[in-house]
Protein backbone atom coordinates (compact mmCIF):
# COMPACT_ATOMS: atom_id res chain seq x y z
CA UNK A 1 0.00 0.00 0.00
CA UNK A 2 1.48 3.57 -0.70
CA UNK A 3 1.61 5.96 1.40
CA UNK A 4 -1.13 8.29 0.23
CA UNK A 5 -3.49 5.19 0.25
CA UNK A 6 -2.04 4.53 3.87
CA UNK A 7 -3.24 8.26 4.70
CA UNK A 8 -6.92 7.89 4.17
CA UNK A 9 -7.23 4.24 5.54
CA UNK A 10 -5.17 4.67 8.54
CA UNK A 11 -7.55 3.49 11.25
CA UNK A 12 -8.25 0.65 9.07
CA UNK A 13 -4.27 -0.13 8.66
CA UNK A 14 -3.86 -0.21 12.50
CA UNK A 15 -6.54 -2.36 13.11
CA UNK A 16 -5.47 -4.89 10.72
CA UNK A 17 -1.65 -4.93 12.34
CA UNK A 18 -3.85 -5.37 15.38
CA UNK A 19 -5.44 -8.43 14.39
CA UNK A 20 -1.85 -9.83 13.52
CA UNK A 21 -2.02 -9.30 9.69
CA UNK A 22 1.45 -7.55 8.02
CA UNK A 23 0.77 -4.34 6.95
CA UNK A 24 3.63 -2.76 4.75
CA UNK A 25 3.77 0.72 3.53
CA UNK A 26 5.66 1.74 0.51
CA UNK A 27 6.85 5.02 -0.79
CA UNK A 28 7.77 4.90 -4.81
CA UNK A 29 6.42 1.28 -4.94
CA UNK A 30 9.73 0.44 -2.51
CA UNK A 31 8.86 -0.97 0.86
CA UNK A 32 9.49 2.19 3.30
CA UNK A 33 7.26 0.74 6.78
CA UNK A 34 5.55 -2.30 8.05
CA UNK A 35 3.30 -1.44 11.14
CA UNK A 36 3.05 -3.76 13.95
CA UNK A 37 1.43 -3.65 16.79
CA UNK A 38 3.46 -3.09 20.38
CA UNK A 39 3.44 -5.49 22.69
CA UNK A 40 1.84 -4.61 26.41
CA UNK A 41 4.14 -3.77 29.22
CA UNK A 42 4.57 -7.35 31.82
CA UNK A 43 2.57 -6.93 34.69
CA UNK A 44 5.65 -7.34 37.63
CA UNK A 45 4.38 -9.89 40.34
CA UNK A 46 5.18 -8.25 43.40
CA UNK A 47 6.61 -10.78 46.00
CA UNK A 48 8.41 -13.07 43.78
CA UNK A 49 11.08 -13.57 45.96
CA UNK A 50 9.45 -13.77 49.22
CA UNK A 51 11.51 -16.43 50.81
CA UNK A 52 14.42 -16.68 48.64
CA UNK A 53 16.59 -13.49 50.07
CA UNK A 54 17.02 -13.80 54.02
CA UNK A 55 15.58 -11.14 55.84
CA UNK A 56 18.19 -8.16 56.81
CA UNK A 57 18.63 -7.03 59.62
CA UNK A 58 18.57 -3.09 60.60
CA UNK A 59 21.99 -3.49 62.15
CA UNK A 60 23.73 -4.00 58.55
CA UNK A 61 22.49 -0.35 57.71
CA UNK A 62 22.34 1.69 61.13
CA UNK A 63 25.84 0.24 62.79
CA UNK A 64 29.06 1.91 62.37
CA UNK A 65 31.13 -0.16 59.67
CA UNK A 66 34.42 -1.57 60.79
CA UNK A 67 37.55 -0.04 60.84
CA UNK A 68 38.79 -2.14 57.84
CA UNK A 69 36.24 -1.29 55.56
CA UNK A 70 36.25 2.22 56.16
CA UNK A 71 39.98 2.25 55.54
CA UNK A 72 38.84 0.80 51.63
CA UNK A 73 36.69 3.95 51.33
CA UNK A 74 39.39 6.36 51.70
CA UNK A 75 41.73 4.72 49.46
Amino acid sequence: MNIQDAKTQLSKLIAAAERGEEVVIARAGKPAVRLVPIEPPRQRKFGTLAGLVPPIPDSAFFDPLPEEELELWYR
